[in-house]
């Protein structure tokens, strides 16, 4: 059911940005956070009703559209979301900026978790706001957060940006971790924007929405979008939810100002098809995406490749832990790219707690896959 599909000729990123991002052409691109598999029929059928219309003008955001989202929020999350609460976006990294700006000046401090999805760090800085890292700590192969200095670092924090679930580990947190996080928040005013984008594709955890927390509701933002779930980020369509009206509208002033505010025609299609419609074909997407994980895994073990996989717990992208390589980061990131021909994203760019480690997207075949791990092991039988 899960071919991979060619993309050669379609302007990919991921496929046709090899030469700038690795220096070669020859590697087998498995970075960018998209899949090589076919959005769901329903999507692709929506897309081509409003296409044969034959005119793409300006839209608006439709009833059709605010229903969707409702919809999908109760369906999947059994959390009521009023309509007033969803404030359309242009995308999740855009809206970061957006309320980085909104709710909080220069010199002022934002909170974050690294190792994390570059785009936090670098929107933070580009703002002038003051870094605030409470870096996760790594024991026994997985992830857990250091309460005490998360609790330090609130104390001169304005903004907490938090990533739920979490790129690039893959942790899904638990209802007491959000708990204790939100207890801290409150307790020095510290408003809380979570991206939420890959809450979709969880697998045997549960993910609870902050905004599912009623003590948070007066000072948080949930961020997210159909994107990563259905295979959609070209579209350019996600939202936020924003359930205190205050800082709704202080988002949107800074949102307004920006001038992205129109409507894509296909993005909104697309997401209403897929929160209507797409429920079934996801199901079927984590069961393949699951299958996968425990291929990797199953394969770096039976091949005693030093490489050690963190508990995926949600998202399709793997961290792979390369520590035992005893390679330094420069070495770590040659050997993928010019010796097994292999396009990972490099540690190192989730910031200096990254460093040991790659992030591998398994969104694609297992034929794919199967090739990924044939270079991987190749390449490093040939190096010992």
């Amino acid at each position: 059911m899960f071919e991979s599909i060619n993309r050669d000729g379609t302007e990919s990123v991921k496929w046709n940005e090899r030469q700038k991002k690795f220096g070669t052409q020859e590697v087998l691109p498995l970075w960018v956070a998209d899949m090589e598999i076919a959005s769901p029929l329903c999507v692709r059928e929506s897309l081509g009703k409003r296409a044969s219309h034959r005119v793409y003008g300006y839209t608006i955001y439709s009833e059709r559209y605010y229903r969707a989202i409702s919809g999908w929020m109760k369906k999947r999350f059994d959390f009521d979301v009023p309509k007033e609460w969803i404030v359309p976006c242009y995308g999740v990294v855009p809206s970061l900026n957006f309320a980085i700006t909104a709710y909080s000046q220069k010199g002022e401090g934002v909170l974050v978790q690294t190792p994390l999805y570059p785009p936090f760090v670098s929107a933070i800085k580009h703002k002038k706001r003051k870094l605030l890292d409470n870096v996760l700590v790594y024991e026994k192969g997985e992830y857990r957060i250091n309460f005490e200095d998360f609790e330090r670092k609130a104390k001169e924090a304005k903004l907490f940006l938090l990533c739920s679930p979490h790129n690039p580990t893959g942790r899904v947190w638990r209802k007491e971790e959000l708990e204790r996080m939100i207890a801290i928040c409150l307790k020095y005013g510290v408003k809380i924007v979570s991206d939420e984008i890959h809450a979709d594709v969880v697998y045997t955890q549960k993910h609870h929405l902050l905004a599912s927390f009623k003590e948070i509701q007066g000072q948080c933002v949930i961020l997210t979008a159909p994107s990563k779930t259905f295979n959609i980020a070209g579209l350019n369509t996600s939202y936020a939810i924003i359930p205190n009206h205050r800082m709704r509208q202080a988002f949107k002033v800074v949102q307004d100002k920006s001038g992205l505010s129109n409507g894509n025609p296909f993005g909104i299609e697309a997401l209403i098809a897929a929160y209507q419609g797409g429920e079934g074909w996801l199901e079927s997407l984590k069961v393949h995406l699951a299958e996968n994980i425990a291929y990797v895994k199953a394969f770096l073990e039976s091949n005693h490749i030093p490489i050690k996989v963190v508990p995926t717990e949600a998202t399709f992208l793997m961290w792979l832990d390369c520590k035992a390589m005893n390679l330094t980061q420069e070495a770590l990131v040659d050997f993928f790219v010019n010796k097994a021909k292999l396009g990972l994203n490099d540690g190192a760019s989730f910031g200096k707690a990254g460093e040991g480690f790659m992030r591998l997207n398994i969104g694609t075949s297992k034929d794919m896959l199967q090739e990924a791990m044939k270079r991987l092991h190749y390449a490093y039988k040939v190096g010992n």
